[in-house]
């Protein structure tokens, strides 16, 4: 249960850090500093150093002149040596992403976990022979050729913009692909969560990454970020985060590449033939793994009504079970929110729900930046709880008739990230997957399932429809090249 306004500083939080700029491997001091405080204790756990837009230029010419040179096995040992470093020292990475951003150690863990594997799936495919071949004699008009395709590194600099919500996890998606396709990054990591950051680039550093392939650039987007968009020499921006920070840069950086993989507002679609131990179970673990600050996370509950009562009180009983407090202690399943402002828009949000007919059947209980597991139902499809996405541990239930209903309400709104659907009925399934307007549909599983390597993005207002994953990254990150030869038919 949620501490006492008077708190003990978190435990396992370490000295304060004192972290320069990383550009082109060398640490360069700032004018200014920003302070990293805890969610959960308020003390300051590091200070970082605040870029100037000189700096950044400064960091895209040392990107821009550099010209990698790396073999594929090289990549791959770079990926390698990498994944090997953060298994080592998991424990200290861990302990540092809850000290910044509130998250349980369960969670920082699991985070880790995670990164280690997007370097091991990045190595493998810097191993992974990208090109194709075409036969020119498919036609009456063809000739004795071959036509064959190689994917090249982009001539210019990747600029690449993370959120708080995963540390380590969102920038290893960004750097791992970059090192493994031989390109060169410029990377800005929350303002909130910056600590991390800087510190995979160091071990990168240690484990064989030129130098010149990665800066780190801590500081004030509003200052900032406009010369990481629209410098000559930015080729691609790569974005993790808000619908309206993502439709600002796709305005601002104009013809340039962009792989903006934006919000979303994720149902959990439960029909009356569900096991509701297993969707419940899956309700509460896709609502409140990592303080429910997922894109994925799932945001809306939509139940057949014949089922929602005990659907309900499963979930509700679930949520009681839930630990939430200090993220230090190992035992907590969810600390903090990222800050108290976001913590009170929840509760903003819910008590407007509230105030227009739904029902609180669990928490609402706010303390600073903690902010309880939340269970509502009689919840309505206009409630701007579930019209738009609400960044935290909020299970709001929705009830539909028939499956016409469910793919329409879950259809209603700007977001199309991805879904999740308890049933067992083939039919039911197929209308899911054809007729849901998402980018992916998990069958009793929760909407984030994934791995490291496989595409994920979504449409609408959850991205332009360019896909993150190991794969699909490095062709975002690449430009292919064909060329042809005379060949025997």
């Amino acid at each position: 249960m949620a501490d006492s306004l008077e708190r003990a500083p978190a435990r396992g939080t370490g000295a304060l850090r004192r972290e320069t700029l990383r550009i082109a491997g060398a640490r360069v001091a700032a004018e200014r500093n920003a302070e990293v405080f805890n969610p959960y204790s308020r003390a300051c756990v590091g200070t970082v150093a605040m870029a100037s837009v000189a700096e950044v230029r400064r960091a895209i010419a040392a990107a821009r002149a550099f010209r990698p040179q790396l073999t594929r096995y090289e990549r791959y040992r770079i990926c390698q040596r990498t994944a090997a470093a953060l298994h080592a020292r998991t424990e200290e990475i861990a302990d540092l992403i809850t000290a910044e951003s509130g998250l349980c150690k369960k969670d920082s863990l699991y985070e880790v976990g995670r990164a280690c594997d997007v370097f091991v799936f990045a190595g493998n495919a810097a191993l992974q022979d990208d090109g194709q071949i075409f036969s020119c004699d498919l036609t009456a008009h063809g000739r004795k050729r071959k036509v064959y395709t190689l994917r090249e590194p982009l001539l210019g600099v990747i600029s690449a913009i993370t959120p708080f919500n995963h540390p380590l996890n969102q920038v290893a998606h960004k750097v791992a692909p970059s090192i493994a396709s031989n390109n060169r990054m410029v990377l800005k990591p929350s303002e909130k969560t910056p600590l991390t950051a800087l510190l995979l680039a160091d071990i990168l550093y240690e484990s064989g990454l030129p130098p010149e392939m990665l800066s780190v650039l801590t500081g004030d987007p509003r200052e900032i970020a406009d010369e990481l968009l629209t410098h000559p020499d930015v080729d691609l921006v790569t974005f993790t985060g808000g619908v309206a920070i993502g439709k600002y840069i796709a305005a601002k950086a104009v013809y340039k590449r962009q792989v903006l993989e934006l919000g979303g507002n994720d149902p959990l679609i439960v029909m009356e033939d569900a096991d509701l131990e297993e969707a419940a179970t899956l309700a509460a673990a896709g609502s409140y793994r990592n303080s429910g600050q997922r894109c994925t996370a799932i945001k809306r509950m939509l139940v057949e009504e014949s089922v929602a009562p005990r659907f309900t009180e499963l979930l509700v009983e679930k949520s009681r079970a839930v630990k939430y407090g200090d993220p230090m202690d190992p035992a907590t399943d969810m600390g903090t929110v990222i800050d108290e402002a976001a913590a009170r828009s929840f509760e903003s949000r819910v008590n407007e729900a509230l105030a227009q007919g739904a029902r609180l059947r669990y928490g609402n209980i706010r303390d600073g930046a903690l902010y309880s597991p939340t269970v509502l139902d009689r919840v309505e499809p206009h409630m701007l709880l579930v019209k738009e996405e609400t960044f935290g541990p909020v299970s709001p239930v929705m009830t539909f008739r028939t499956i016409d209903d469910a793919i329409r309400i879950s259809n209603s709104t700007a977001y199309g990230l991805s879904s999740a659907v308890c049933t067992n009925r083939l039919d039911y399934i197929t209308r899911f997957v054809q007729e849901l307007n998402v980018g992916s549909v998990n069958v009793r599983e929760v909407p984030g399932y994934r791995l490291e390597l496989t595409p994920f993005g979504g449409i609408k207002d959850s991205g332009l429809g360019y896909k993150e994953g190991v794969q699909e990254a490095i062709r975002s990150f690449t430009n292919t090249k064909t060329y042809s030869l005379p060949w025997l038919p």
